[in-house]
């Protein structure tokens, strides 16, 4: 969804619920020089807030995060909030590349959940039907106006230009996932509030979806099963984690229920790109995002769904000093977003 286009200089922008990070990076080509970064810790879900008072704070903790920073320009790329924005894959009859656009406008309003006039839509075909030879595959992603105009107003108010706006997932898979890498994978990027999920093979991304569940869902279970507070639920979780030998299994007790409600919703999305791509299959999951850091959480992932998991590398295509190495690996789970705005070949 891009606003301009051309080549020019412009940052990466991650608005997430739980922190607000930016990415410069420099270069031509897959590999960038990484310029600039800078992340801010934000409280009570403002992010997510349609209420004014709330806009105004983030926007002023933007600005300030922006300045702090120093980049070198206003132009941004934005991240969308994955549960924003609809994204679906689509099939239509094989027409004639001018015939395309009318064609898709036609089926858009029987297929978005609202009001095509008050909705942007974006769109690419990525291939050929997997079970019809006489139909191409579309896919397609919506987002109302209201929404986007709201986030665009409050951007340019503290005077960034925004260049692009791009849902999170799509963002996500350019940072984790090489172009050339032909593997079907599936990427999980776990959120404080919730976790997306996009499928991705030859650099297409077939699937994408965001379920409600995220760190805070496991904290909370932590800390009503156990009867203390969410601090020290929250301490729990990243020091012990699935470990079976720690807190007498208590722990792993506590965490059953939303652990086994994640992983069924990882496993069918799965199972539903499998049904519909029945020659496909897919080669891992790669994670990232806060719950890639919970002790035994990715080995007890591929136990339960059945597929290799690796914990993903955002700066895998940056050139970085090496004195920042422990500092940028550290902080690479959180940075997958904001890595993949600032790669954008062309805002």
């Amino acid at each position: 969804m891009s606003i301009l286009s051309g080549k020019i200089d412009f940052f990466g922008l991650d608005i997430g619920s739980s922190a607000i990070r930016l990415v410069e990076l420099k270069g031509d080509g897959p590999t960038k020089t990484l310029s600039r970064y800078a992340y801010v810790p934000i409280q009570g879900n403002i992010s997510r807030s349609d209420a004014p008072a709330d806009r105004q704070k983030l926007a002023e903790i933007i600005k300030d995060l922006v300045s702090k920073s120093g980049v070198s320009t206003k132009n941004v790329a934005v991240g969308l909030y994955t549960q924003k924005v609809f994204t679906t894959v689509f099939e239509l009859d094989r027409a004639q590349k001018s015939e395309l656009s009318s064609a898709i406008k036609y089926q858009v309003d029987s297929i978005i959940p609202t009001p095509i006039n008050d909705s942007t839509i974006d769109w690419e075909v990525i291939g050929d039907s997997p079970k019809d030879a006489s139909k191409i595959e579309i896919l397609l992603s919506s987002i109302t106006n209201e929404y986007l105009e709201n986030l665009l107003n409050m951007l340019e108010s503290i005077e960034l230009n925004v260049i692009a706006f791009e849902p999170d997932t799509m963002a996500i898979s350019r940072a984790l996932v090489s172009p050339s890498d032909k593997q079907t994978q599936v990427i999980l990027d776990f959120g404080s509030l919730s976790t997306d999920l996009v499928v991705v093979g030859n650099g297409v991304a077939y699937l994408s979806r965001s379920i409600p569940m995220g760190v805070q869902t496991m904290v909370r279970s932590i800390a009503q099963n156990l009867n203390i507070d969410v601090n020290q639920a929250n301490q729990f979780l990243f020091k012990f984690g699935l470990e079976t030998d720690k807190m007498q299994g208590k722990l792993i007790e506590a965490l059953e229920y939303p652990l086994e409600s994640l992983f069924g919703e990882i496993s069918k999305s799965i199972k539903y790109y499998m049904n519909r791509y029945p020659n496909s299959s897919v080669a891992k999951i790669v994670i990232t995002g806060g719950l890639t850091s919970v002790p035994g959480f990715s080995n007890n992932l591929a136990t339960k769904v059945g597929i290799n998991v690796e914990q993903g590398n955002a700066w895998r295509n940056v050139i970085f000093n090496k004195s920042k190495s422990n500092e940028l690996m550290t902080l690479s789970s959180q940075f997958g977003v904001a890595v993949g705005l600032a790669e954008r070949a062309n805002a």
